[in-house]
């Protein structure tokens, strides 16, 4: 278990719903009700943090939630419980999981990669533990490639990755390199917000 992480989301918690919980997650409601909606088999969520996306869950699926943060899923507990599915939640490092390979038909991520320290290392594991023809569905916001976003978020990452995220992380690249094949991508917000989807051979 990566405990700087861990502490550091634990820390972010306190002020976790208050910081995200408003705007921002109604901002991008639509796309993630529609990025959901193809949720079906057996379902990892990674970083369910408070579980302020379990809203948007199609009802009556079969979900395991996990974040790294133990103080994140006990706020999320009451979002678990009134989800009209199948959902357990779990404490778990991307870079440790304690799942069997080939298990799930899906997963799903929001707003993560800009966080898990070894993107690339964690998005492997992730493909472990996915069937063979098996999804990966990211909801994620990531570096640009046009100035001066670009060099806006190359300034500020230093400092924000010591409260939260990332600024300008490739998570597309990323997902290639993992292994994943068959990348869909589609900017929501110019080319910082976006969701992906690839699959597992």
């Amino acid at each position: 278990m990566d405990t700087k992480t861990r502490n550091k989301w634990d820390r972010a918690s306190k002020t976790f719903d208050f910081m995200t919980g408003t705007g921002a997650v109604k901002r991008w409601e639509p796309v993630k009700r529609e990025l959901f909606s193809h949720m079906d088999g057996k379902i990892l969520f990674l970083a369910v943090g408070t579980g302020l996306d379990i809203p948007f869950f199609p009802p009556d699926k079969n979900i395991l939630g996990i974040d790294i943060s133990p103080k994140m899923l006990a706020i999320a507990e009451r979002r678990v419980n009134n989800y009209q599915g199948n959902m357990e939640i779990d404490v778990m490092d991307v870079h440790d999981l304690a799942v069997d390979d080939n298990f799930f038909d899906q997963i799903y991520t929001s707003c993560t990669f800009c966080s898990v320290p070894s993107p690339v290392e964690g998005l492997k594991s992730l493909h472990r533990v996915l069937k063979p023809g098996g999804e990966i569905f990211m909801f994620e916001h990531t570096g640009s490639h046009y100035f001066p976003f670009n060099l806006m978020m190359n300034i500020m990452t230093p400092l924000s990755r010591q409260v939260g995220p990332d600024m300008n992380r490739k998570t597309v690249e990323n997902v290639q390199k993992a292994g994943f094949t068959d990348i869909k991508v589609s900017n929501v917000y110019l080319d910082v917000v976006k969701t992906i989807r690839a699959k597992k051979n």
